[in-house]
């Protein structure tokens, strides 16, 4: 199946010092000096995801010199709820777009859907021979109620969504290839405990103020603080990220070590450059220093450090490039692209 990318979009937050504003989320204030993330990106109240995410499809169509009228199918790929529970956020977009009777798709394995979102659109492209157009938009909006941005997980989350015009056909960043895997063994990480049909809102425990999703530190008591554990579960989610790129890589006929780029996704920068060197790539050819500016963006994160490798010409021909994520549940993801 051949289709490539026409244009990428994004829309962000704004811009934050992470340490200005550390205080408002947590008292240890040198934890988050040791996650050396200078930005972060977070909406104003009233902001919601799918207006994130339709600010970053009409720049995707504008650049693409496209309208929503083209469109056959749209993936829209999130990190947290949206603004709404029993509400699909993929068909308010697509009708806030215009482009009603066309499909329309919600991912919602977290920080992995918007990589994942590609073998969706390879496999619907291949089933649907008269599609010719599709958006995929990875977003994230963080449900504050529910998340701390500098507490729930080890690192400082952002806002931003990210939108691909793909087009069958089209020669340019051409898809090649994808792979995930899945182990569940960890499904439970960062559960919201009340408001689904197990722990209903407004049942003991669900009561009062908002419930918030467990975090890094219940992933801690899972393995029992154990940090022999904790590195071993370390090493094994490596291992997957490994794993999965390297599947793609040989779909696609090319060696891991031969890929001009891998993005992966926005951790803080000790963790991320553990990742980084794990996987034995080196740190100039991915997106670590992009990451020290724009703090986790979830889903979005590998898709707009493509936009910005773009933005910036900083590919050539016949390079190859790697996404690759993790979500909860938990999903490791990869989608290989030719310039």
């Amino acid at each position: 199946m051949s289709f490539g990318l026409m244009a990428l979009g994004y829309e962000l937050g704004d811009e934050v010092p992470v340490l200005d504003v550390a205080a408002e989320y947590t008292e240890d204030i040198e934890r988050v000096r040791t996650y050396a993330s200078r930005y972060m990106h977070r909406c104003p109240e009233g902001v919601g995801l799918t207006d994130l995410s339709y600010r970053a499809v009409r720049k995707a169509l504008d650049a693409a010199g496209t309208d929503a009228g083209d469109i056959d199918l749209l993936v829209l790929a999130v990190t947290d709820i949206t603004e709404y529970l029993y509400w699909d956020a993929a068909a308010s977009l697509l009708h806030r777009l215009g482009a009603d009777g066309a499909e329309a798709v919600l991912l919602t394995q977290a920080c992995s859907s918007g990589v994942a979102a590609f073998d969706l659109v390879a496999g619907k492209f291949a089933t649907h021979p008269e599609y010719r157009t599709a958006v995929v938009v990875a977003a994230s909006r963080v449900a504050e109620p529910y998340w701390n941005r500098l507490e729930t997980g080890a690192g400082c989350f952002s806002d931003g969504a990210v939108a691909a015009v793909a087009r069958r056909g089209h020669d340019r960043l051409r898809w090649r290839a994808s792979d995930i895997t899945t182990d569940g063994t960890y499904v439970d990480f960062f559960r919201l405990d009340a408001g689904g049909a197990a722990a209903p809102f407004g049942t003991p425990g669900a009561a009062g103020s908002a419930p918030r999703v467990r975090g890094i530190a219940e992933v801690k008591e899972y393995f029992g603080d154990d940090h022999e554990k904790i590195s071993a579960f370390g090493t094994h989610a490596r291992s997957q990220y490994r794993l999965v790129v390297e599947r793609a890589c040989k779909r696609a006929g090319v060696d891991f070590t031969d890929l001009a780029r891998l993005n992966l996704p926005f951790d803080n920068q000790p963790a991320m450059a553990g990742l980084v060197a794990a996987l034995d790539f080196p740190a100039e050819r991915t997106n670590l220093s992009l990451a020290e500016d724009y703090g986790h963006l979830g889903a979005a994160d590998p898709l707009f450090a493509l936009a910005r490798d773009v933005e910036q010409d900083a590919l050539r021909q016949g390079d190859h490039v790697a996404l690759a994520a993790v979500g909860r549940g938990m999903s490791w993801a990869s989608a290989v692209f030719e310039v």
